[in-house]
């Protein structure tokens, strides 16, 4: 078996799969797109405070060596040659935010993560329970939530008729994004301030960290990214496609500190160490970017979503950015190369998906596996009119509503945990719903199909609901690493390596599996619309002022103190002048 492959195999590509819970190392055959061999680490996360989300550089960048020697092991054992590996390509979760020192290597901080993007073919893309991450140099990591006081400061800087960040960078002013967290590393973390002020510090989402320290670190790492992670930065013109002296300047960022931007398909660097040392890294995509390519998406109007811990729905809109009026955001899909034209997309994300599954499971111990929840739906089939909203840390597009909290509702005696795991999984298919219909209504043109990936389209219960819901079919391919092959086909074809071709003709055809609504359209749109007024219910329950974690007494107002404390007091009085009892 072993060598009838290797008499086919033609060269081949490797992926870094970089998502929030895991790193991914994957091969491919660049004439076939067949993926050979990978392996997988998972990643720890750290919550040191509620709302707080981070993990250690360090870690990321050890299990990226980790995966690369198991894969090039394993190639081994099946008697393929890693000489035959030409190029390797990086796909990352994005927004992300690391700090290091230029002069030692050594991140300043833990990386500040951004609302959740994992590594779309993991299982159910939970962390296991009970992970936590050591206290070293981290990053921001998408979901974190502590800079939300630092944008209701910047956003009164904003004038009410002139919205120059969304503009010019197609994002609302947001936690999600790393401009917000890089400020709160220089306002708060010393190490990283006397860093800047020394010029030792260099800023970067995960794939700088990785291509940087890869490329050979403090010993003449190349500092880059590309327009589609730059992009999510809110620092990146998305028309001149470069930085932007006006957002750096509102920022307050240091330019000194910022990385190189580069297509996502050209030779940055070569790998400076371990078994593929002197390859060279020449691609380069967000992770749903990245996806957005794997699943070839290179048409106006074609649209991907991925299912994992959180879902990311991206339409590509061509050559013309389009801005939503519906509370998606524009964003930069892909640029193939230094010459060749930038793409956009639209793109509206659901924060919480997979992550539902491993709440029901770690939180309310309902589920013991996460692969158990589509057993408990398929019991019942029906969620019997309970509706669940996991807006456990506020509401993403289309609605941009950070007060809003997780409920569940419509219950009654008869519902069970069937019904509230069915529920889960239709708030997945209801938010992918609600971004849909405001692609739809941004691009004029309603979609025919949905393509989708990532390691929840596994559970064939919520595809078909997915397709139920939507009342258009879904699509997945049977090759799952869409985000993987996205970032190697990049490689591949990047000047200089020239493996692999994108021209239409030359693209390997993917076998799918369809999934046709089975519901008539009036039961789709009444299901709906009782979703969206459970929506309406979870906003508005938090602000700033009022600390989720403050104190509960109602004592702790000492004029509603003395109001409950008279009133108390002159009920018993009258009870007592009345004589009763």
């Amino acid at each position: 078996m072993a060598a009838s492959k290797k008499a086919v195999l033609g060269p081949l590509v490797g992926a870094v799969d970089q998502g929030t819970s895991s790193t991914r190392f994957l091969v491919f055959n660049s004439k076939t797109a067949e993926l050979l061999s990978h392996h997988q680490v998972e990643i720890k996360q750290e919550f040191p405070r509620e709302g707080w989300v981070e993990q250690d550089p360090k870690e990321i960048l050890h299990s990226v060596y980790e995966c690369i020697e198991k894969t090039c092991e394993k190639l081994g054992q099946l008697n393929i040659d890693i000489s035959n590996i030409k190029a390797i390509g990086v796909s990352n979760q994005r927004e992300t935010t690391v700090v290091w020192d230029k002069l030692t290597g050594e991140p300043l901080y833990n990386a500040v993560a951004a609302p959740v993007s994992p590594g779309p073919s993991d299982p159910a893309a939970v962390v296991p329970s009970g992970s936590s991450v050591p206290a070293a140099g981290a990053s921001s990591v998408w979901l974190d939530l502590r800079t939300q006081s630092t944008v209701e400061s910047l956003s009164k800087r904003i004038p009410g008729n002139n919205n120059f960040v969304k503009s010019k960078t197609g994002l609302p002013l947001s936690t999600y994004f790393s401009a917000v967290k890089l400020r709160w590393l220089l306002d708060n973390v010393r190490k990283v301030q006397k860093a800047v002020e020394e010029d030792r510090a260099l800023f970067g989402t995960i794939d700088s960290w990785l291509i940087w320290s890869l490329t050979g670190g403090a010993s003449g790492g190349v500092h880059c990214t590309d327009v589609t992670n730059a992009s999510r930065t809110m620092l990146f013109n998305i028309h001149s496609l470069e930085w932007d002296k006006e957002l750096c300047e509102f920022f307050e960022i240091p330019m000194k500190i910022l990385p190189n931007v580069r297509s996502s398909s050209e030779i940055y660097g070569l790998m400076k160490a371990g078994a593929l040392e002197g390859v060279p890294i020449s691609g380069c995509l967000g992770d749903q970017s990245a996806a957005l390519v794997g699943q070839m998406c290179f048409q106006d109007g074609q649209a991907k979503n991925t299912y994992g811990t959180g879902c990311f729905l991206l339409c590509n809109t061509g050559r013309k950015c389009v801005f939503s009026e519906h509370g998606l955001l524009t964003t930069v899909a892909y640029k193939l190369g230094r010459d060749k034209p930038v793409y956009y997309a639209l793109e509206g994300s659901v924060a919480i998906a997979g992550a539902v599954i491993r709440w029901l499971r770690d939180n309310l111990g309902i589920i013991k596996t996460s692969e158990e929840i589509e057993k408990l739906a398929k019991e019942v089939g029906t969620s019997y009119g309970c509706y669940f909203v996991p807006a456990f840390s506020g509401l993403y597009a289309p609605y941009w509503e950070p007060s809003a909290r997780g409920i569940i509702c419509g219950l009654t005696q008869f519902t069970n945990k069937c019904h509230i795991a069915f529920a889960a999984l239709e708030a997945v298919c209801f938010q992918t719903r609600e971004i849909l219909d405001a692609m739809n209504r941004d691009c004029g043109i309603p979609l025919s199909h949905l393509q989708v990936d990532g390691g929840m389209t596994n559970n064939k219960i919520l595809m078909q609901l997915q397709a139920d819901i939507l009342y258009i079919p879904v699509v997945k391919p049977s090759m799952p690493e869409t985000t993987a092959l996205g970032a190697a086909m990049a490689a591949g074809a990047a000047e200089g390596v020239g493996v692999w071709s994108l021209e239409p003709e030359d693209l390997s055809a993917v076998t799918m599996e369809r999934f046709e609504p089975q519901i008539n359209a009036e039961e789709s749109e009444i299901r709906y619309s009782t979703w969206k007024k459970a929506v309406m219910k979870s906003m508005g329950w938090v602000t700033t002022q009022s600390s989720e974690s403050g104190d509960p007494s109602i004592f702790c107002s000492l004029p509603l103190g003395f109001f409950i404390v008279s009133s108390m007091v002159m009920l018993i009085g009258a009870r007592y002048l009345s004589g009763m009892p």
